[in-house]
Parts: structure tokens; sequence; C-alpha cells
């Protein structure tokens, strides 16, 4: 299906660029225009340019590098026009950093009478990162972002003009003067606040702890993650990985906060000695993502604590719920279970997903899954009081609330258990109490027993990845008044660590073949659950399972499978240490059976990425896909007639055939 248009404005400014004279890269046999650089005296003006508003600089000079001579001209020039549109052709990935690179050439910098061009290395940074991006949707690199061209190296004096939008993440700030560096402000946190706390402890903690981002929100920011390991920014061997996400809905801040104070007690109690912190540090890596959607949390701390409505800032800025918004792949599940032998682990993505529009924060978190293999995963919301677990989505549609188990229904239970036992308020006897509905359940419920929604992030996990999340309501009120914070983080303290904690339940080990050399993406396989996870690059895997005696299998093309039987004692805490050495096949007609199909006709993993029988996708690489539709060969991309009104001067450098 076609992409839909952009809004009539944008087309009526689209058609204004026809008036432009435009620079036709045809002309030069490199494919760019032959400009000559812009001389080092300049006459300074004020910068005018909306599209250029928030740059970090506010005055600019005429001609500009591409020999706009008047603001008037850069306004009516395609490349203008482009950058005032990127955001949606490319739905918000790379925003704003592309615009404000693109704004450094089209009105350069001007101080003190000479400009400043932009840095060669911070072009070339992003447009590595970004390629992706332009591949999804058939476009070709603008020639204007030329890093050779238009860019000068450090030696000559350039400058960053995307350093003030990373200025927030570099920026360290002391803790409030005279109170220890274990002291937690029990407050809200704006987004500034937020990624200043989580710098400072890391940087408190560097030997344990590190900031890093996974991508932008629509309209810009960081989703900031802080992680914690023994060795921050590398998967260690037979060391799970789990992540803690917050604020998915922007309204829901309790999450947000909580995963706040969160990093700051694990840094301190660390560095205090604390032997529970320390041995939970040292053998697993955690991820914390306070705010998933930092847009939507901006509208619902404008209107504040005890004013914000029940959806004021629960959707992203592009008006997308982020939990309704991931591929749904249990109506696939369900079509597969019917199949004898199918199985429903590691679903593709089906195509057409792609068409739909896709949040950048969606994408941002399916690229992190693909790099990082996670084993187990918590997201934090509010409304209600009670824990679920998946699948979300009723085995039968048309039933609003229906209870649909997955096949490792025990294991979800245990780990839906190990938050809400020790929670006080979840165990509090009164039914008049906030989530005294689900008293009888003990605070837990099966997702699609509660009611039934498609496109949530747990039932996408489980499906796509072998990772188990939970939901975890943290309370009856969205946004919590400031004095209520504290009691919030001391009810969800230990509740958190139990749960993270529980990653170390079930069996883990390496798959290897007999020269010791690992196996990835070797299937293990526990009789009577039919749902396999894979093992990591390095070959080590991590099969959360409920105490008790299961068979075990691991399985590879090319190799014999072997078999074990395993005991988990009930009491037993940590996971048991279950290796396998797989024997190849000979050389005869191979034996060994493939797993089932997974992906049906349509079904797909974005172009460009890993699927997870796939070599991991490289960092920087985007979960891309998103409306690339086939064509016939010779046609134009779906977005060129968008720009068919720039009449004599359509930016033909925008093709890449």
């Amino acid at each position: 299906m076609p992409p839909p248009p952009p809004p009539l404005l944008l087309l009526a400014v689209l058609a204004a660029a026809a008036a432009g004279p435009g620079c036709e890269p045809a002309r030069d046999p490199a494919g760019g225009c032959r400009r000559p650089p812009a001389a080092d005296s300049a006459t300074c003006v004020d910068l005018q340019l909306v599209t250029c508003s928030d740059a970090a600089y506010n005055q600019t000079t005429f001609p500009t590098l591409l020999e706009h001579r008047t603001r008037a001209a850069v306004e009516a020039s395609s490349e203008y026009i482009l950058l005032s549109v990127l955001h949606h052709l490319l739905e918000g990935q790379c925003n704003p950093d592309l615009r404000l690179l693109g704004c450094a050439v089209l009105a350069p910098r001007c101080a003190g009478g000479r400009v400043r061009r932009p840095c060669r290395h911070v072009c070339e940074g992003l447009r590595e990162a970004c390629q992706p991006a332009f591949d999804a949707i058939d476009m070709a690199w603008p020639y204007f972002l030329d890093c050779s061209r238009y860019f000068a190296r450090q030696e000559e004096g350039c400058y960053d003009p995307l350093a003030e939008l990373r200025g927030g993440l570099d920026v360290e700030e002391a803790p409030p003067s005279g109170l220890p560096p274990t002291f937690i402000r029990f407050s809200h946190h704006s987004y500034a606040q937020m990624v200043r706390v989580l710098k400072r402890t890391a940087a408190r903690c560097a030997h344990i702890a590190k900031t890093y981002s996974i991508g932008r929100s629509f309209e810009g920011r960081e989703l900031l993650v802080i992680e914690f390991s023994g060795r921050p920014g590398q998967h260690e061997l037979m060391e799970p990985e789990v992540k803690l996400i917050g604020n998915i809905h922007g309204n829901e801040v309790a999450g947000r906060e909580i995963l706040i104070y969160l990093a700051q007690y694990l840094c301190s109690e660390y560095l205090l000695g604390d032997p529970r912190i320390q041995r939970l540090l040292n053998t697993t890596r955690l991820h914390l993502l306070p705010s998933m959607n930092p847009d939507g949390y901006e509208v619902a701390a404008a209107e504040g604590a005890g004013y914000n409505g029940w959806t004021s800032g629960r959707q992203n800025a592009q008006n997308l719920d982020l939990n309704r918004n991931f591929p749904d792949l249990t109506s696939e599940y369900y079509r597969l279970a019917s199949s004898r032998g199918a199985r429903g682990d590691h679903l593709a993505i089906p195509q057409h997903y792609w068409w739909g529009k896709v949040a950048p924060e969606t994408k941002a978190i399916m690229k992190w899954m693909r790099t990082t293999p996670f084993v187990l995963s918590a997201s934090l919301h509010g409304g209600d009081l009670v824990v679920s677990y998946p699948f979300d989505f009723s085995k039968h549609p048309q039933e609003e609330k229906m209870f649909s188990p997955t096949p490792d229904e025990k294991m979800f239970k245990l780990l839906a258990r190990a938050y809400a036992d020790v929670h006080p308020m979840m165990m509090d006897r009164s039914e008049n109490r906030c989530g005294g509905n689900f008293l009888k359940r003990g605070s837990v419920i099966n997702g699609a027993d509660w009611y039934s929604f498609t496109g949530g992030m747990s039932d996408f996990n489980y499906l796509h990845s072998n990772c188990f999340e939970i939901t975890v309501e943290l309370g009856c009120v969205k946004f919590p008044p400031e004095e209520a914070l504290y009691t919030i983080w001391q009810h969800n303290k230990e509740p958190l660590l139990s749960f993270v904690e529980m990653v170390h339940r079930g069996i883990k080990g390496v798959v290897m073949d007999k020269f010791g050399k690992p196996v990835k993406n070797a299937r293990i396989v526990v009789k009577g659950i039919r749902h396999d996870i894979t093992t990591a690059p390095d070959g080590d895997y991590w099969r959360l399972l409920p105490p008790g005696s299961h068979i075990v299998i691991a399985q590879a093309p090319g190799y014999s499978k072997v078999i074990k039987k395993v005991t988990i004692p009930a009491r037993l805490k940590r996971a048991g240490r279950v290796d396998f050495i797989l024997q190849p096949l000979g050389t005869g007609p191979k034996t060994f059976l493939l797993g089932p199909r997974r992906s049906g006709p349509g079904l797909r993993d974005p172009p460009g990425g890993a699927g997870p029988h796939r070599e991991p996708e490289e960092p920087g690489q985007e979960p891309l896909g998103a409306r690339r539709q086939p064509t016939a060969s010779g046609s134009k991309p779906w977005w060129w007639s968008y720009f068919t009104s720039l009449s004599q001067h359509k930016p033909r450098w925008l093709l890449k055939y």
C-alpha cells in the first residue's frame, strides 16, 4: 500500500521550491555542483531561516556555501525544502541531527566577520549512522552533505554543529552542595535533569556503569540507557542481559522516576560494598531505559502532577501509542499453532508492517533487541497495581478478555510472582485499595485475561527473540505528586531487585563443536515447551525454566543433536550449567531435521537488519524497511511524486539511479 501523503501545506511548500534556481549535479561529472569555496571573511547577518531556528548560532552570511545569495533563494531551494521534510520522509530517524548538519551548509555559521565550516568527522559519523535510513527509501545521500566537499578538518578550525544537541549528555553536574554523593533526590526529573543524573551516576561508577543511546525520539531526544556490568560496554560469556524500560506511555511517569532512582541506588550500594548488589552486577548485565517516550513526557509534564489527564502525553509526538506499535506476531503464532510440528518462536516480522507508520522509538527498541541477547525484561506502566504477562492478545480475537497463555506459562507466572509477592501494596489484603480487584489473583494476571490488544512490546519480545518480558502497573495515579515518589520507590525497590535476580533461574551454558568453536544460532529445545531459544554469537545461551526435570536438546544445521536430562531444584537460585558439544554429521545424506518454517507468505525481517537466525546487525544500523516497496524496473521511488512540482529544478540528485 502506498505511504500516506504529506500534509497539504507541505505540498504547497514543495511547489514553491520551483521558483529557486537549484543546483543541477548532473552538470558536474563528479555528480556534485561546482561551487567555489566560501571566503573566510564575510559579512554576518542574522539567521532567520525557520528550519534552522534551533541551530547553535544566530548569524550567517551570503552567499552561502551553495552560492545562494539571499535568504529567499535559500528558502526556495530544493535543498532547504528537503531539510524541512526529511524527518517525515525518514519517519523521525536521525532527527534533528541531519537537519542541523544541513543547516550548517545552507546557512553557514558566521562569527566575527568570518565563516566557520562544520567538521568533517561529524558529517562522516552521521553518514555512517544514517545511510541505512536513506537506503530504506531508495534515496541517495544529499550532495550538499558531501563530507569531503563542504566540511573542514579539525586542524582547519571547524566546529561541531551537533555539539549543543549532545551537550546534555556530556555535561557533568555536581551533587547538591553539602549532600553526600549517595544522596537521591526523590523528585520529578525533566529530560535534561534525567540525562545529567544518569551521566553523573555513570561517571561516579565508571568501572561498572556507562551510558549510551539506542536512538532518538521523533522530536530528537536521545533514548538514553545506563547499563551496569562488571565490564560495561561489552557482552561477557554466559552473563545474562536484562532490560528495564519505563515511560513507554509518556504520562505514566512512576517507572521513569523509579529507574532513575534505581541507577543511583545500584551505584551507591556497589561502592558501599553491599554484597547482594555487588554479586548481582558482577554476574548480570543490566540495562535501564528510564524514558522510552520522552516526547510524550514533555506533554504530560506541561500539565503537571495532579492536573494530567488520563491520556495527555500517552502517545509519542506522532500520536502513536508505542505499546500498540510493535508487529503483531501473536496472530501469526495462533495461526501456526494449529499446524502440526510448527513452532511459535523467533517469528519474522510481516513485510506489510513496514509499510505502516512505525515510530522511531519502536525501531530503536527492535534494533536494540537484535544487537543485545536479552534474556529478561520488564516494562513499567501506571494506571493500576498489578503484574501482567504474555500473551496480551486473546487467542480468539473477538474475545476482549480471555486467558491466553504462552508455552512458558509456568515460568512467566514465577517471574510475575517474583515481583508481586514482595510488593507490600500488591500483597495488601484490602479490596478497596488500588488494584484491589486483582487481590484474588495475587496481583498477577495473564494480559489477555485482563484486556486484549495487539502490537504490544511484551508479546513481540517473546515471539521474535529469546527475551521474556512482563508488564508492571505501578499504581493507579499515572502522574503521582512529588511527595508520593519516595513511597513508590520504597514499595518497588525490592520487587525490582527480586525480579532481576530471576534471570539466574533455569539453565545456561555454551554450545560448541568438537574443536571448541562456539555454535551460534543453535537451538535449545525443551521437550514439552513449544518455544525454543537460540545461542548468542559466542555460543552461550540462557534458558529460563521452572523447577523440575526437563529434557533439553541442542541442535544446529550440520550437526547431530544432543539430548540431556536436567533437574532444577526448587530452591536453586542460580542457573545450572549445561554445556553441549555437537558432532558434525557425516558426509552422507544429512538426517538433521531442520526446524519448521517460521515465516508464512509475506513475512520477513527488516531489510538490512539481522533476523534471529542471521548475524547480529552492526551497531548503528537501523531496523529499517519502512515503506520500502517493490517498484517496476526504472520507476521512481514513492517519494519522488512529492517533488514533481519543483518544475525545472527537480532534485535529481536524490535519485540513486
